[in-house]
């Protein structure tokens, strides 16, 4: 592994265990040639993902690019990181287990499902971005369905 610091090309793993959620190994390692310490990441990874953007072009998928945008509608919240973390796996082996190929409306949809299980603003702000969201009565169509669906749910731990 390179060192992020001085790009040297080994490094000892000092400490080896699994993430919280099991699905991947946290490695702690030591630069040979620096001695810096940093943490990487070993996750499994069933095949290689292309996403087929809305406008027909084609990229690798980047776990870290839906991080990045499930971070952002969940900033300010209080979402355990941890549950993000496993949103984004279970997330990329939905993707994984369905085919080489996936849309960036299937991913959409998968996140809006996750997020809205998770929490419904940090849900409302990612579909405001994802479903383009013109006026402020798109926000209140979409508050208002949230707010019916949730309330069976919070009705019956009242009871």
């Amino acid at each position: 592994m390179r060192c992020p610091f001085c790009a040297h090309e080994d490094s000892q793993v000092k400490d080896s265990r699994p993430s919280e959620d099991g699905a991947a190994i946290r490695r702690r390692r030591q630069c040979e040639a620096c001695g810096a310490r940093f943490t990487t990441f070993e996750r499994i990874q069933l095949r290689d993902l292309t996403v087929v953007k809305k406008d027909g072009k084609r990229e690798p998928f980047d776990r870290e690019k839906l991080a990045r945008a499930i971070g952002h509608a969940t900033r300010k919240r209080e979402v355990d990181a941890a549950k993000i973390d496993r949103l984004i796996s279970g997330v990329q082996r939905q993707l994984e287990t369905r085919g080489d190929e996936t849309s960036s409306t299937r991913i959409g949809e998968a996140v809006m499902a996750g997020l809205k299980s998770l929490d419904h603003v940090a849900y409302i702000r990612f579909a405001s971005i994802y479903k383009d969201f013109s006026d402020p009565g798109d926000f209140a169509e979409i508050a208002e369905r949230v707010e019916k669906e949730a309330a069976p749910a919070d009705h019956e731990k009242l009871l």
